[in-house]
């Protein structure tokens, strides 16, 4: 049995820093010597080009092949296609021939599970498995939540996301009863969040007071910054760029965190297992 985790970060919404948090906190988690992969599973290819790989077109195998493969019942060459960043982890990248094979993923069979497959196939090389989301609720982004263990959520304090969080958590909650009954919510993670204006402190209190009594909310907050946003013209995440500054310093609070939850998660798996 692996002991790898798969981690999906979701949200519809656009802006709210999702390829930046697949980055960073693969980047974080690599720190800490776990072995990681990144999946960019958005036809956009931003975690590709953030990585880098700025001619993500010319790449001869991402994951629009992996999916394929795996439609068309063939399995070999699994690794092929995954690149090594400098900075330690994996990456399997995208282009735009993802958004030809969405449309072939509706008339495939278990359409809903192509990607899992093709995660379980690799993922025993791997601590951690994080997939980069587009910004919908599509069947790229079902098949993410059908493959994950769990999903983490980015929210921009910076706007009261009432509408959006409803109608995340309400495809999450059905593909729990119809698909992946054992997906967790890891937690809600605060973005863009600005210390100085009121916005992004009654945003957090609202976030806390709606739902911190059954989502867990997580104690790092990325804050605004503009070396964050410079990390993408230079292919690397913040530690690599600027380790000491506050943005790389919330990566590694929310790396910490991700990696307790996980610990406590297999201490009670194996203290239920023992009983």
């Amino acid at each position: 049995m692996s002991n790898c985790k798969v981690i999906t970060i979701s949200n519809q919404k656009g802006g709210v820093g999702k390829t930046t948090t697949t980055l960073n906190l693969g980047a974080g988690l690599a720190l800490q010597g776990k072995r990681v992969l990144l999946i960019d599973a958005d036809p956009q290819g931003d975690l590709t080009t953030s990585l880098g790989y700025t001619n993500n077109d010319d790449l001869s195998i991402t994951l629009a092949n992996k999916l394929v493969n795996i439609m068309n019942d063939e399995h070999s060459g699994a690794l092929d296609g995954i690149l090594h960043h400098k900075e330690g982890f994996d990456l399997l990248p995208s282009n735009i021939e993802l958004s030809s094979v969405e449309m072939s993923l509706f008339n495939a069979l278990s359409r809903e599970s192509i990607l899992k497959e093709y995660i379980n196939s690799i993922k025993y090389n791997y601590d951690y498995v994080l997939i980069d989301n587009m910004p919908s609720l599509g069947i790229l982004t079902l098949n993410s939540l059908v493959a994950a263990d769990s999903v983490i959520i980015p929210v921009q304090a910076q706007y009261l996301p009432t509408k959006g969080m409803t109608q995340l958590l309400s495809t999450i909650n059905k593909v729990r009863r119809s698909l992946n009954p054992d997906l967790k919510i890891d937690g809600l993670l605060m973005t863009l969040v600005d210390g100085r204006t009121n916005l992004s402190r009654n945003t957090i209190m609202e976030i806390h007071r709606a739902y911190g009594g059954v989502i867990n909310v997580f104690r790092a907050t990325i804050p605004v910054g503009v070396r964050a946003a410079e990390t993408s013209a230079v292919g690397e995440s913040i530690f690599s760029y600027d380790k000491n500054c506050n943005v790389a310093k919330a990566y590694a609070e929310l790396s910490k965190e991700v990696v307790n939850l996980g610990s406590k998660e297999r201490s009670e798996f194996q203290f239920g297992t023992a009983r």
